[in-house]
């Protein structure tokens, strides 16, 4: 019942205020009084009708609050001040259903599709990889919570530019060339144990961007290289397959150190060797999408109308039609005048088979397998045997960096010129700002900061330039910070189980602190902020739980225990203090802030739910004396009251990979 509670308000007003007054409001705003004594939800669209119904606020509030009856949940409805309603939510029924997880299941919310992570696989993840990892990693286990089915990609881009630098680094630093040495040289560098294959490379990657500076005979390397591995079948290419599988197989270790898993890893270099661009250009060129240029600066090339231009539509017509109109010369280039296909082109050939739109499909084999068993597979030209299907999905997020926001405008206008007006609307661009060092935390990883700019908010980091935090240094250090808070407050704990819980909390910390900024906020990464133990962070919500459980390890009873059996009839008058009420309250909208984020594309909101709860919680557990409480009832009463909170934060913790350590 309670997952539904604010959906049933709002779809009764919706309905009633049809019947009323004949109008269609397609949402409602249901906002939370400053107190909870004023009731539980508060509504304001009253003040919108007025000069549409052309009557006061409050009389419009007055005549709905008649109109609407009652509502299923909720006990009374008020109108306050100038045309306020003010809703009363049925506490002991509330309560009684989530005592009873008596919640409404999902429903099947059909396949959906998330790429995330999407690194080059020429060098190490660095720290803005985690970020995209971590708000894909929660994104799609807030979609699988909400009953959705989800395949996770991770998009390889085993052909581009970064991947052709590290090649020409190994044939001009490590004279090597060709695919056999490669693999020789991989291995050595692996065996020696000195540092990962994907750090070696995060050095290369630097030395040879310095090294193209130094002539433009150097530079051009970079570019016969390229087309050389585009190509495919050429030593180049068989150099990058090497390198880049070996890159890549060390980011999905990085990664699942944080739990983060993926299904299947498309690769561009199948893009090419199945021609998807092929069956996509002809279907953007029968439906008009593309037209060829014949004069200004993009002649003798295919190009689209970009996504949000006012460029004359009459361009945007086949070749062979007639077009009065000058050349747009803000049109996207998709195919340039010597026949290469632009990163948009192959884009749009990969979104219309993620759709299941293209005609033709990965093969897909076997790739890596995790400790818990689950396989990532990758694309190929066959399958092998057993292979699931991936694709064909009713929608798709991608989380690419606010940088791509123009990239994948066009792809989306692509699929609505194309006719795909659906799959349009349901391809959304995840899309989330970069993420930089304070100056304290850069100096604390070893980095020289001038005194100029030590007072900066941030500091911008910079792989190319060598400058920039591994993912998995950021890992190990957040571990050793903790574990040496860890060693002196549990002692009696043995060496790996202090190490555990270091790593539980570090990386506690480290997720947290990724989601608890709205996506489109730069992050200022800072080692102390994020594992206080005060303040809005994931220790502190750790700590709730941990003290939670605490309490049912000393009253012992268990959580389960502490819930079953409680009496509707008791639970009213218990209820009546608001500061009790209140965490009940908040524990029972989970649900709800699941569907929050699913529906603004957003998980912080996930993290200040699990924070707020925390904060309810500790106020109570400051408040109650619960182990020492002598009326049996009211002590049964504020077991369940622990009970409840714990699952809630435990649960909001979990599905942003958070796990809840045994002692901090």
């Amino acid at each position: 019942m309670y997952r539904t509670l604010q959906a049933r308000l709002s779809a009764r007003l919706r309905e009633s205020l049809k019947q009323q007054y004949g109008i269609e409001m397609a949402t409602i705003a249901l906002e939370s009084p400053p107190n909870v004594e004023f009731g539980e939800y508060a509504m304001t669209f009253c003040f919108e009708l007025a000069k549409q119904l052309r009557k006061a606020p409050k009389k419009i509030a007055e005549e709905v609050v008649v109109a609407l009856g009652t509502v299923e949940g909720f006990s009374k409805f008020e109108v306050a001040g100038a045309g306020y309603i003010n809703a009363r939510v049925d506490r002991a029924a509330l309560a009684s259903a989530l005592a009873a997880n008596r919640e409404q299941s999902f429903s099947d919310g059909g396949k959906v599709l998330v790429e995330h992570t999407s690194i080059n696989p020429n060098k190490a993840a660095h720290i803005g990889h985690l970020r995209n990892a971590v708000l894909g990693d929660t994104f799609v286990r807030l979609l699988r919570t909400a009953n959705h089915h989800v395949d996770i990609q991770n998009y390889i881009d085993n052909t581009g530019v970064q991947v052709a630098d590290v090649v020409v680094a190994f044939q001009q630093f490590e004279k090597i060339h060709d695919a056999e040495a490669t693999k020789t040289r991989v291995a050595e560098i692996e065996a020696m144990g000195k540092e990962p294959f994907d750090f070696y490379c995060w050095d290369l990657y630097a030395r040879v961007s310095q090294w193209y500076e130094e002539s433009a005979e150097n530079k051009n390397m970079r570019f016969k290289t390229l087309h050389e591995i585009e190509a495919g079948n050429s030593i180049a290419a068989q150099m990058a397959e090497v390198i880049s599988t070996a890159v890549l197989k060390r980011h999905l270790q990085t990664m699942e150190r944080l739990g983060i898993r993926y299904d299947f890893l498309p690769r561009e270099s199948e893009i090419l060797s199945l021609h998807f661009w092929d069956l996509a250009f002809e279907q953007l060129k029968q439906k008009g999408v593309l037209y060829l240029e014949s004069e200004g600066k993009n002649k003798g090339c295919w190009v689209m109308k970009r996504a949000g231009s006012a460029a004359p539509v009459a361009r945007a017509v086949p070749v062979d039609a007639a077009a009065t109109a000058g050349p747009d010369e803000d049109a996207k280039v998709i195919v340039r005048s010597n026949g290469t296909v632009t990163y948009v082109g192959k884009d749009i050939a990969y979104h219309l088979w993620k759709f299941g739109l293209l005609g033709r499909d990965f093969g897909s084999q076997r790739f890596y397998q995790y400790p818990n068993g689950h396989l990532v597979w990758i694309s190929s030209t066959k399958d092998d045997e057993g292979a699931p299907h991936f694709g064909g999905a009713r929608a798709i997020y991608n989380v690419i960096d606010s940088r791509q926001s123009d990239p994948q405008n066009n792809v989306i206008a692509a699929l609505r010129a194309l006719g795909h007006t659906s799959q349009a609307e349901h391809y959304t661009h995840f899309s989330y700002e970069m993420v930089a060092l304070t100056p304290r935390c850069a100096q604390e990883l070893g980095y020289v900061v001038p005194e100029e700019d030590q007072s900066r908010s941030y500091i911008e980091v910079s792989g190319r330039k060598g400058f920039g935090v591994k993912a998995d240094d950021l890992m190990d250090a957040l571990i050793d910070s903790a574990l040496t808070e860890v060693n002196v407050r549990h002692q009696e704990l043995s060496e790996d189980d202090r190490k555990q819980t270091a790593t539980q909390i570090a990386f506690g910390a480290l997720r947290y602190f990724m989601l608890r900024y709205t996506r489109n906020t730069v992050i200022a990464f800072d080692f102390e902020t994020a594992l206080a133990f005060e303040g809005e962070t994931g220790p502190y919500c750790q700590y709730a739980v941990v003290r939670a459980n605490n309490i049912f390890r000393k009253a012992g009873v268990k959580r389960k225990e502490a819930i079953a059996g409680l009496e509707r009839a008791n639970l009213a008058g218990f209820l009546e203090a608001d500061d009790i009420w209140e965490l009940w309250l908040a524990a029972s909208k989970l649900n709800h802030t699941v569907e929050q984020c699913i529906g603004t594309s957003e998980p912080a909101h996930l993290a200040k739910y699990a924070f707020l709860v925390a904060q309810y919680f500790n106020n109570f557990y400051h408040k109650h004396h619960i182990l020492n409480e002598v009326d049996v009832e009211r002590k049964k009463m504020l077991l369940a009251t622990v009970a409840i909170a714990s699952q809630a934060m435990e649960k909001a913790l979990s599905i942003m990979g958070i796990e809840t350590p045994e002692v901090m």
